[in-house]
């Protein structure tokens, strides 16, 4: 499967307009070979708090957007968008709205991940509800495990499914400041869980905070297969579940994992 990861700008807290910037960007990606074509985290807005202003239905206008676009070049998109709680008159956390990876194709969407850990150190917590599950897809004949940005950071996420996925799937808005942990956090999952990580960051600047990009295909052995740096770019990458399946099967280390406590 081809998978193009955009690295992409994104017009503060203006979903029309930056919409209207990664159109072109999709078509692109889709000329080139494409199947899978995956955007930033809250890909349509930046990492803004002002939920009031940025939330949606999940058949919201952003989400319908990712529809046509899958359907106008036959693909399969990702991003994530900030989705309304079913119930939010509701008081605390359960009234709270999502940041939700979607997987969306010509029919709707086809997977739904929300962000197990807010980023607490930016007031995500207070702003967003925690997800409960863990979420994986398949597109291309690759299972792919979805994530958001911070949770990058806690490994037990991607060591608990690393067996059932060939693709570890990061959409983010990781700043600049901390760009060296995010590059060694990519490269650490890919080569602890022998899958694919494809790692999607977006450039530029929002929110008073500078983003470098740094989006990258990791091989399941830590190879760097393709990586951006600070400008947009759209990297493609062909990736082959015989590839993870081979790696595994010449270094199986992943068979000596011990999980304390159990």
């Amino acid at each position: 499967m081809r998978i193009a990861a955009v690295q992409h700008d994104i017009v503060w807290e203006d979903r029309d307009a930056t919409l209207a910037r990664l159109a072109p960007m999709v078509a692109r990606a889709a000329a080139a070979g494409a199947e899978l074509i995956v955007l930033t985290e809250m890909f349509a807005t930046g990492f803004s708090m002002s939920t009031h202003l940025t939330a949606e239905e999940e058949d919201g206008p952003t989400v319908v957007w990712l529809r046509e676009q899958a359907r106008s070049h036959g693909v399969v998109l990702a991003g994530s968008v900030p989705l309304r709680s079913p119930t939010p008159e509701a008081a605390g956390p359960a009234g709270l709205p999502t940041n939700s990876l979607m997987v969306v194709d010509a029919d709707g969407v086809r997977a739904r991940y929300d962000k197990l850990h807010p980023f607490a150190y930016a007031g995500e917590h207070e702003r967003f509800r925690a997800g409960a599950d863990v979420v994986s897809t398949e597109v291309g004949g690759l299972t792919i495990g979805l994530s958001v940005c911070y949770d990058l950071r806690f490994a037990n996420l991607y060591w608990e499914r690393s067996p059932a996925v060939d693709v570890e799937l990061v959409v983010a808005n990781w700043p600049a400041a901390r760009r060296l942990h995010w590059r060694r956090l990519i490269d650490a999952r890919a080569i602890e869980n022998q899958t694919y990580v494809v790692a999607v960051n977006r450039v530029g600047s929002g929110g008073g905070l500078d983003y470098a990009g740094d989006s990258r295909v990791v091989h399941p052995l830590g190879e760097v297969l393709v990586a951006g740096a600070g400008e947009e770019t759209i990297l493609l990458a062909d990736l082959r579940a015989e590839v993870v399946a081979e790696a595994r099967r010449t270094l199986p280390f992943r068979d000596d994992r011990r999980v304390l406590g159990r």
